[in-house]
């Protein structure tokens, strides 16, 4: 069965990094991307990436701090989120879609993961 498996959050400083990974069974050649949702807010865009060319696209909120990126040959989608702020706070998903566009709607993605609660503090 195809799924989306993230992994890497958790509690850190405003200030420190932290790397998410998404494991694919399955989606091969689809575009991975990431959002999150925090509580009381609605699930937002923050990164994505073609899997073929390497494409990618960021929310503006994220430029320059978070880094998309994929592993060929395992399957698997990262996130390397440096100068962590008590904004970015928030569960992050994984998510996939059919395609090489680098999109940033959540109805654009019909695959998604559990996600994984990243907690930054003070």
């Amino acid at each position: 069965q195809a799924q989306l498996v993230e992994s890497g959050g958790g509690l850190v400083q405003a200030g420190d990094s932290l790397r998410l990974s998404c494991a694919a069974s399955g989606f091969a050649d689809f575009t991975k991307g990431w959002f999150r949702q925090a509580p009381g807010k609605a699930r937002e865009f923050v990164a994505a990436i073609s899997w073929s060319a390497g494409r990618t696209n960021y929310a503006e909120s994220v430029k320059g701090r978070f880094t998309i990126s994929r592993d060929y040959a395992k399957n698997t989608v990262y996130l390397q989120m440096n100068s962590l702020k008590l904004e970015d706070t928030a569960v992050y998903y994984c998510a996939a879609r059919r395609g090489s566009g680098v999109l940033t709607l959540v109805s654009d993605y019909n695959n998604w993961g559990q996600g994984t609660q990243v907690t930054v503090s003070s």
